[in-house]
């Protein structure tokens, strides 16, 4: 039986969301419409059946993210997924591409000239607020805080991403840290799989970043909660203690580059801004 790639359409939306049930994934068929919503993908047909998918999510002109590398279990082994993820990959064109790849997928986007970087750390459970009061102020934002926000994820991210936090904008809370009448950072409360995900989390500082979480933590007392995380933010103790263990995660890879002339244009003052959480694996 051959295997057709074809555009991915939203009337497939019912067939995507069981491929990732059935590899233990947790996104509900919202979490796909976020995503899809502002992709481009890569639909895997066999006999009428849906039986793989990638997605190729657009950051402006030079980024994008790879994701939702998905094949049935019954087609794999036969190179559907470098098929599917090379396709995603063409659909990028010459923009950097970005993923977070598990143990599994390593050796594929190795293959397709992805270089590890850092181990993306996952962490999730029913969260405890901190005991020690916050060192900044940080509350709610008004409706249209996402812009401010990501106009900060630009300087962080190094890659524009308006359309997702447009996105987000309609499903999602963010928690702002304010220091001398400016927004200085940044967090993002939204609806996903079991519950709730924290992230992306944008600070110049560790206790700003942990000022930003433990408001949202202190906010979510009784949900569960994800955050995805770098090995190199030193969060994960931190996430430990407060009732978020460790439960698995990935690895950041990247292909291509900024060429100088798509480099942001400047950072703000008093220190870089970075970013301490994801918004998921799937898009960074």
């Amino acid at each position: 039986m051959s295997i057709e790639l074809t555009r991915f359409r939203s009337d497939q939306l019912d067939e995507a969301v069981l491929l990732s049930q059935a590899v233990g994934w947790p996104h509900r068929r919202e979490d796909w419409e976020l995503n899809t919503g502002i992709s481009v993908g890569v639909a895997a047909v066999a006999d009428g059946r849906l039986v793989g998918t990638a997605f190729m999510t657009p950051f402006g002109e030079t980024c994008a993210a790879i994701n939702l590398v998905i094949v049935d279990a019954a087609w794999r082994g036969r190179g559907l997924g470098r098929r599917l993820t090379a396709a995603a990959l063409d659909l990028a064109g010459d923009r950097e591409c970005r993923l977070v790849a598990t143990e599994d997928g390593l050796p594929l986007y190795e293959q397709l000239g992805f270089v590890a970087g850092q181990a993306v750390r996952q962490h999730q459970g029913i969260g405890r607020a901190p005991q020690v009061p916050p060192t900044e102020h940080v509350t709610w934002a008004g409706d249209d805080g996402w812009r401010i926000c990501a106009g900060l994820d630009l300087a962080a991210f190094a890659a524009d991403r308006r359309d997702l936090f447009e996105a987000l904008s309609g499903v999602a809370r963010f928690a702002v840290l304010r220091q001398d009448g400016e927004t200085a950072g940044f967090a993002v409360l939204r609806p996903f799989g079991r519950g709730w995900v924290i992230g992306p989390v944008v600070a110049r500082t560790d206790a700003q970043a942990r000022d930003l979480i433990g408001f949202v933590l202190r906010e979510s007392q009784g949900h569960f909660l994800r955050l995805d995380t770098t090995a190199d933010t030193g969060l994960s103790d931190w996430l430990e203690a407060h009732g978020l263990t460790h439960a698995g995660g990935g690895v950041a890879m990247r292909r291509g580059g900024h060429r100088p002339d798509h480099r942001p244009p400047h950072r703000p003052p008093g220190g870089d801004l970075r970013s301490f959480a994801l918004v998921s694996q799937a898009l960074g």
